[in-house]
């Protein structure tokens, strides 16, 4: 069984997820790596695997969502200060859209980090969607860590691993 934390922004949280993350570590939960295989814009089949070694970001959005649009910005700045170091976005849209549509979407914001397509449904290779946007961290070893409901903000994102590296966790495959 999957289990996964929420991120967390207030101090007092932060400090409760640093315990959590600790017990965790310590072999209570053991996480097999995830993958998944979706099309991206241009059809070519995109592993999640194929980013192993960095942190992964997998967030679900759509066109139709105002909070969706609200974090792409924020995650466009976090893959591109990322992306050659440790760290890398890869959006899912959940939607049904015309291709076309969706590549001038794409275009008209500025996004350059990978999206794939994948139909609208309330459960995904990483877990429940219960609503948009929903971002699931993937650690460099392909252990999901983290689930956020709502929207994710490039400093929530650093943080979070941040606190990982702090417990000492192992963070790369062997």
């Amino acid at each position: 069984m999957r289990r996964v934390e929420v991120f967390f922004t207030n101090r007092a949280s932060r400090a409760v997820l640093l315990v959590l993350i600790a017990l965790l570590s310590a072999g209570a939960v053991r996480s097999e790596p995830v993958d998944f295989v979706l099309p991206d814009l241009d059809g070519k089949q995109r592993r999640l695997s194929e980013f192993r070694g960095k942190w992964v970001l997998v967030n679900y959005w759509a066109t139709w969502c105002p909070p969706c649009l609200e974090e792409l910005p924020e995650l466009e700045v976090f893959h591109v200060e990322h992306q050659h170091r440790d760290a890398v976005v890869v959006g899912v849209n959940l939607e049904d859209i015309d291709l076309d549509r969706l590549k001038a979407f794409v275009e008209n914001q500025f996004i350059s980090f990978p999206v794939l397509r994948e139909k609208p449904a309330p459960r995904t290779a990483l877990g429940r969607v219960p609503a948009l946007p929903t971002s699931y961290l993937v650690s460099p070893a392909g252990e999901l860590v983290a689930r956020q409901v709502g929207l994710v903000d490039r400093g929530m994102i650093e943080r979070y691993i941040e606190g990982f590296r702090a417990t000492g966790r192992q963070e790369t495959q062997q």
